[in-house]
């Protein structure tokens, strides 16, 4: 959520920030201003008559006529106090569904097409036969069963199984392992439901509730990313600045609807409904937090790095960043068999944004003045989207596939086969 004040006193800067978005966001801030002026005077009015009643209120006993009018002042008051909370409902509800404003150094630009690309990293790696896809190259050696996944869920769901279910679970090691030992982050395993007030928290909700799994007649959701667990563990606290930094790995399956993706990625590990990610979470001070965000980032890399998976870095142009986020950089894999790169990680900074959802703040030193911290967060990494990645790249002509060093001890196999 923006801060108020911001808007409402730097109102052009916000509105050109906003803009690099395109035009909806400009529709939402308009309507968001009307409805916040209309709200305050009416809030404005009512404190009048409320100040109007006590200067009215006689000390002694008061005289039939200063009943009456205190009367009619109170039914005025009633009225307008009634008018005043849906008044104040549609402001809070524009403000909601207001993305966050990129930060400065974000480029302009409304597609994946300007983004801008930071650096590759990793030789991409050659073929003296044509690579198969890791849905094929998975298939023939038994790692995953799609068909009866669709049986006992339905479509964009897998069953890991055999040796593919062991490095599934051996990634999911391996990077909280690498995380907390190298990194320093504690280690979470959050529960797999969260509440309406949670995804309200990190944005989800309103805007994008379509995108998510709800369960019927209760005030549970399917968490869509552990970012929405780990965030809201800190929801309505105010921490002492002394604690920060303070930063998180957390492991949870995900769940998302994947709403108007249809017709993409059909096939495969890259776009399910479930999957499991390795979620790193990071609480700054607002002064650090853009340093933070590189750091992240470096955390996000050294993942790929160990596995000796090509990948390179990308800003996210403004117009295709996430609601919340002022900065991203994503990272995209190699992927041979389609000869391109793609996502396995976006790294955020969502500066505010999510504090002031979820009103996370921190007290400043010696007791000095309470504000809200800084929110990050980054895939360190999409689990099944490293898995396929892996099979793709480290094929072999004979069918088999290698396995990374850093997963052996895992494992206990240097290739699967």
């Amino acid at each position: 959520m923006l801060d108020p004040r911001r808007v409402r006193d730097h109102f052009q800067a916000v509105r050109d920030g906003l803009a690099k978005r395109g035009p909806g966001p400009l529709e939402i801030l308009n309507y968001y201003v009307q409805a916040d002026d209309t709200w305050r005077k009416s809030l404005q009015e009512v404190e009048q008559l409320l100040a109007k009643r006590n200067a009215l209120t006689p000390k002694g006993k008061p005289t039939s006529e200063q009943l009456a009018a205190l009367k009619s002042l109170s039914d005025e008051i009633k009225l307008k106090q009634d008018e005043l909370a849906p008044l104040e409902y549609d402001a809070t509800q524009a403000a909601l569904t207001l993305p966050n404003v990129p930060h400065e150094s974000v480029p302009i630009g409304q597609n994946e097409d300007q983004n801008v690309e930071v650096r590759r990293v990793g030789d991409i790696p050659t073929f003296t036969f044509t690579p198969k896809a890791h849905e094929e190259v998975g298939g023939a050696l038994d790692l995953f069963d799609f068909e009866r996944a669709a049986k006992i869920t339905g479509a964009r769901f897998v069953i890991y199984k055999n040796w593919g279910a062991k490095v599934e679970r051996a990634l999911i090691n391996f990077m909280l392992d690498f995380h907390s030992r190298e990194h320093g982050y504690s280690e979470i395993m959050p529960p797999a439901l969260v509440n309406t007030a949670s995804l309200l928290g990190t944005g989800q909700l309103p805007k994008f509730e379509e995108d998510q799994f709800q369960i019927s007649q209760t005030d549970f959701w399917l968490s869509p990313t552990a970012e929405v667990q780990v965030t809201n563990m800190l929801r309505d606290e105010i921490i002492p600045e002394d604690s920060l930094p303070l930063q998180f790995a957390a492991y949870a399956p995900c769940f998302r609807k994947e709403a108007g993706s249809y017709g993409r990625d059909m096939t495969g590990l890259i776009r399910h409904h479930q999957f499991n990610k390795v979620e790193l979470v990071h609480f700054s001070h607002p002064d650090h937090s853009m340093a933070t965000l590189e750091r992240l980032l470096g955390h996000a890399e050294a993942i790929l790095k160990a596995l000796g998976l090509p990948y390179r870095v990308v800003t996210l142009c403004a117009g295709d960043m996430g609601f919340s986020a002022a900065k991203t950089y994503d990272i995209e894999v190699w992927f041979p068999a389609q000869g391109k790169y793609r996502e396995i990680s976006s790294c955020s900074n969502f500066l505010d944004f999510q504090a002031r959802r979820a009103m996370i703040r921190f007290r400043a030193k010696d007791g000095g003045k309470v504000q809200y911290l800084h929110t990050l967060n980054g895939s360190g990494l999409a689990v099944g989207r490293t898995f396929a990645a892996l099979l793709e790249n480290f094929q072999k002509a004979d069918g088999s596939v290698a396995v990374p060093s850093v997963l052996i001890p895992y494992l206990g196999v240097d290739t699967l086969r």
